[in-house]
């Protein structure tokens, strides 16, 4: 066996279960992601099902950013008996063990003993490393492997991999990158992707490999016409969010729309219809995983792009301001649902799980759904099975439109909308310049995590791109 080389454990034929290998030798490899499979059909404890691969090689696991489909099999992982180093940036670090204490929970034990030994464990192997500092994984006579983590754009904290491997007698270490998931441009709190400067290997995600991302622009404008549009009906809307990344962007725009509303209307705010002071518009965060995070980013601020700790210097905080509503208990959540229902007082509440398969957003659905004067607005993509997609898919629909929740069906008379220009993942267009290396095109590109259209049609713009370049690259679809 030829090496460095690779072999593959998730995320190769669709988008979830990120798992990679790099085999330096024989005797030793590096582990990028331990991701979850996550569909519809798979079934609950996942995370602690037998891995496809032994762990007595992996000299370490590196973690490129801890959404569970990169990071929801670390459990398994654990039980199989690894324990070395799982090595991820600062801010993954810190948000890590809140991810998978709250899956480890839902999933595989919530005996308090259970989880403690699991958080525990852990926490003492999580090695926090600074973005753009490299850091010696490997140093043997005859190998070296040494790694850097560079910012990607998806996730506060997400990080590509850049992996120097050198054998003795060579002269040039072998350069492979993963890029974990490759952000998308115009994030409100992440800073910009940067294009790694070479690779010999690239391992890339082509999630949106076949299409070009729009609305990215507009989106801040669509939300606040959703936003009036709301208060005029005296409705409230629905978004149901992720506990991670999509809610703390959708914080950062909405305090962004209301404090200059609230400069347009001299400091107290603009009155639609006479009726409510936009100012005392309530925006209610109801998803007890997502406040946590929501606090650990707080805390992260350092890590916030420029223009998001401008506004910290400025007095105001995207992520905790005077309007936001933390709900905490379940019986404070029952009571904000049945008071919105009863009052008909206009709010954004975003809520938990994004799926609308289960969790808090399913009670404002039930209470809401039936009622013309609410709005359902989707900011991201649906799974199709779920009824988040089944809800997803009446938009625009007439005529009589029911979905299944808690065991009963529901009208759906309020109106639908998918606001565009929220994806994480970057586009074709910003995958081929990620690619590019800055000019210096790899010897080789492999495309994971995504499906098979999407990695096609990426297959063919990159050797497309890279041709015009007047250079050469193969580009493998394993």
């Amino acid at each position: 066996m030829e090496f460095p080389s690779l072999s593959h454990h998730g995320g190769v034929h669709d988008v979830t279960g990120s798992c990679h290998q790099l085999h330096l030798n024989h005797e030793h490899s590096l582990l990028i992601d331990c991701g979850l499979l996550q569909h519809v059909d798979v079934s609950v404890g996942a995370e602690s099902a037998p891995l496809p691969f032994d762990t007595f090689a992996i000299a370490a696991l590196v973690v490129t950013h801890v959404h569970l489909d990169h990071v929801g099999r670390i459990p398994a992982l654990l039980a199989a008996g690894y324990r070395g180093p799982i090595i991820c940036s600062e801010p993954s670090a810190a948000l890590l063990p809140l991810v998978l204490k709250d899956a480890y929970k839902l999933s595989i034990s919530s005996d308090p003993a259970h989880v403690d030994r699991f958080t525990t464990l852990l926490s003492q192997l999580i090695v926090a490393l600074p973005f753009e500092r490299w850091h010696r994984v490997l140093d043997e006579q005859a190998l070296t492997c040494s790694i850097r983590l560079q910012r990607a754009g998806h996730l506060l904290g997400s990080a590509y991999v850049e992996c120097d491997v050198h054998y003795a007698g060579v002269e040039r270490a072998s350069r492979v990158v993963f890029s974990g998931d490759v952000g998308a441009p115009c994030n409100p709190l992440l800073r910009s992707v940067q294009p790694p400067e070479r690779a010999d290997l690239l391992v890339l995600e082509s999630t949106y490999g076949d299409r070009l991302h729009t609305g990215r622009s507009e989106r801040q404008s669509r939300l606040e016409a959703a936003i009036d549009r709301a208060l005029a009906d005296s409705g409230i809307i629905l978004i149901p969010a992720f506990s991670l990344g999509r809610t703390q962007e959708l914080l950062c725009e909405l305090e962004d729309i209301l404090h200059r509303k609230s400069l347009l209307g001299g400091g107290g705010g603009l009155e639609v219809d006479g009726s409510l002071d936009l100012a005392q518009l309530p925006i209610i965060l109801d998803a007890p995983l997502a406040q946590r995070l929501t606090h650990v980013y707080r805390e992260l601020h350092p890590h916030w792009n420029d223009h998001a700790r401008v506004r910290l210097r400025e007095g105001r905080n995207p992520l905790d301001f005077r309007q936001l509503v933390s709900i905490d208990t379940h019986a404070r959540h029952q009571q904000v649902v049945n008071y919105l229902k009863s009052t008909g007082r206009p709010a954004i509440v975003i809520a938990g799980n994004g799926m609308c398969s289960g969790g808090r957003i399913v009670n404002y659905l039930k209470a809401m759904l039936e009622d013309s004067r609410h709005e359902v607005m989707f900011v991201g993509h649906q799974v199709k099975g779920t009824p988040g997609a089944m809800i997803q898919a009446s938009e625009g629909a007439s005529g009589f439109v029911q979905v299944g929740l808690d065991g009963c069906m529901y009208e759906i008379r309020a109106k639908v909308m998918t606001l565009p220009g929220y994806s994480g993942h970057a586009d074709q267009s910003g995958l081929v310049e990620f690619a590019g290396c800055g000019g210096q095109w790899p010897e080789k590109i492999v495309l994971v995590h995504g499906e098979t259209p999407a990695k096609r049609a990426l297959k063919n713009a990159l050797i497309e791109r890279c041709a015009r370049a007047g250079q050469r690259t193969t580009v493998v679809i394993p």
